[in-house]
């Protein structure tokens, strides 16, 4: 991968952060009435446009479709460029072309790779929802990474939907504006096709929106969204929906038995027809395709990818599996050097809390960077406001179920999203109104920090010419920052345009160094294998080579070498007969 030269010796766009949040502050409480005379026109007319909350949550959504694509020419529609990115590719075009699933290749052990199950059928290992978003895209609108793009969008709406039912409109409205900068513009969760991290972020801003609105009239418009909600975390993020789920179920449960408003039991039933009818049609969706994907209806995704290839378990009071047959080098590093290693961090007293810091500093940067720590000076009188008193129950119970889980990305606490936003958002509310010595401190710094989060934004977009870094990969720094994957993938996509473009059919084996970085796979594959016009394949010995050159014998055979610099692109040597 070639880095431009703003992203290797640029000033970090993390450390800008920092020092202007620290300038913000200073300016805060040095001059705490400048722009006044500004910024009120600005909250007037926000306040004007939150008082039509369909409105505000049309325009939220929009804003995110047309300034994402509006920035396209300087950030561009992304490359894949980590496994779950090709995972959830193949699910996308096997869904696209008409199938829930392909037949095992013939030369199987050569396409093995990261997150893909080869048996008993050739898949994507995880959860479909994702992948039919994509899917949906790409039939739809031409491309898989548009699929991404409107349910960003969604979710962006869906917060500000959802901050209606526990905060005022136009905090609402700041809430779902402030996601399309964080998240709809540059987070990878729209930069890359990974973790489903909008699509399960949009299920929880519908359950935990739909849940006061159901609590306070009842209707079956809400009833049906929050079960909407509860399917599409169910099947992105099912563990982590679990936890959002636990709450929400107990907090009905007491409301339906001691609830002031809580309507006659007929009347419940009648509400809980649509939610009961859509849970049954899910359930035996999700059957039917782990039957077809996984060949047992009850065989969960992951649990066959995982039982085949992985060694680390997902909670900490587990024990490591027997280390299964690897038949590929890189395959074996990813398993034991990047997921064992993380394991065995976790399991001792000391190794528990410095994993839990680095878990808790990761998902902190992510959603809210440094300048939206500020708000949460009065994390205190958050903690005792009644107005998201559930909601923060809601975010302890997620901090319970994540402290047993061995690894944390991100997009695991995605469902949690709109809670974190209204929390946030409560914090700055408070903020607002605080005067240390009679001077509007807090209503200063609430400004500031808000227009921050533009600035930052325009930053980001001529991060180039202003020679701005950030976070880099291979590595998962990049997903702890709301800046994306920038240019990762180029390598790859390039060298698949130029062997599409050429004619004939072709065949790609890859060939690793002795260091390669695990999470730097290139074997990846269209659904079709055998029918694609460009095969990527592994190196193996020299009989596995010859087996395959053979088995594709009509093909042009590459050898492709990622790890040099640049990319080592070259006729394949024939191998030698094997007597």
């Amino acid at each position: 991968m070639v880095l431009s030269s703003a992203q290797e010796h640029g000033t970090s766009l993390l450390l800008l952060e920092g020092g202007l949040t620290a300038i913000a502050l200073a300016v805060a409480f040095g001059l705490p009435r400048l722009g006044s005379t500004w910024f009120s026109p600005i909250e007037r007319s926000l306040g004007k446009l939150a008082r039509s909350k369909k409105l505000s949550v049309f325009v939220v959504g929009a804003l995110a479709i047309l300034l994402r694509l509006a920035i396209v020419p300087l950030c561009p529609i992304p490359h894949p460029f980590v496994p779950d990115d090709f995972s959830f590719l193949l699910a996308a075009d096997t869904f696209a072309s008409g199938r829930l699933t392909n037949p095992t290749p013939p030369m199987w052990v050569h396409f093995e790779s990261i997150h893909i199950t080869m048996k008993p059928t050739y898949m994507s290992m995880y959860f479909p929802t994702q992948g039919l978003a994509l899917a949906a895209g790409k039939v739809l609108l031409g491309h898989p990474w548009y699929g991404i793009l409107v349910m960003t969008a969604l979710m962006c709406s869906a917060i500000c939907w959802m901050l209606q039912a526990w905060l005022p409109p136009t905090w609402a409205l700041l809430g779902g504006l402030l996601a399309v900068l964080r998240l709809g513009l540059f987070s990878y969760w729209i930069d890359s096709y990974t973790g489903a991290g909008s699509l399960s972020a949009l299920g929880g801003a519908l359950v935990l929106g739909a849940l006061p609105r159901f609590m306070n009239k009842a209707r079956s418009r809400d009833s049906m969204l929050l079960a909407v909600g509860v399917v599409l975390v169910g099947t992105s993020r099912p563990y982590d929906g679990i936890l959002l789920c636990l709450p929400v179920v107990c907090f009905l449960a007491w409301w339906m038995r001691r609830g002031k408003n809580r309507p006659t039991t007929a009347v419940l039933l009648r509400r809980a027809a649509i939610p009961l009818t859509l849970f049954i049609a899910a359930g035996l969706s999700m059957a039917y395709y782990n039957y077809r994907v996984f060949g047992n209806p009850t065989t969960l995704p992951y649990t066959v990818n995982r039982a085949q290839y992985a060694v680390a378990p997902y909670f900490i009071w587990q024990s490591p599996r027997p280390e299964p047959l690897y038949r590929h080098k890189a395959i074996r590093d990813f398993y034991e050097r990047n997921e064992l290693d993380e394991y065995k961090k976790i399991r001792s007293l000391s190794g528990f809390i410095t994993q839990t810091l680095i878990k808790a500093t990761s998902a902190f940067l992510f959603y809210a960077g440094i300048v939206l720590l500020v708000p949460l000076i009065m994390l205190r009188r958050v903690l005792l406001d009644r107005r998201i008193r559930f909601l923060v129950l809601c975010v302890f119970v997620l901090a319970a179920g994540q402290l047993i889980e061995v690894f944390l990305l991100p997009h695991y606490l995605a469902p949690f999203t709109a809670a974190f936003y209204a929390i946030g958002l409560q914090a700055m509310r408070h903020l607002r109104f605080w005067n240390p010595g009679g001077q509007p401190v807090g209503k200063t710094l609430v400004r500031l920090t808000v227009s921050l989060c533009v600035v930052l934004a325009a930053m980001r977009v001529f991060a180039e010419p202003l020679h701005l870094r950030f976070a880099q990969w291979p590595g998962t720094g990049w997903m702890h920052y709301w800046t994306g994957p920038g240019e990762f993938g180029v390598e790859r996509t390039r060298i698949m345009a130029t062997l599409e473009q050429l004619s004939g059919k072709h065949l790609v084996i890859i060939r690793y160094s002795p260091n390669h970085e695990p999470l730097n796979e290139w074997t990846y594959n269209a659904p079709d294998i055998d029918s694609s016009k460009v095969i990527w394949a592994r190196e193996m010995d020299d009989a596995e080579n010859l087996e395959i050159i053979h088995y594709y014998r009509d093909r042009s055979v590459w050898l492709v070498q990622p790890d040099t610099k640049p990319v080592s692109v070259s006729v394949y040597p024939a191998p030698l007969p094997i007597r």
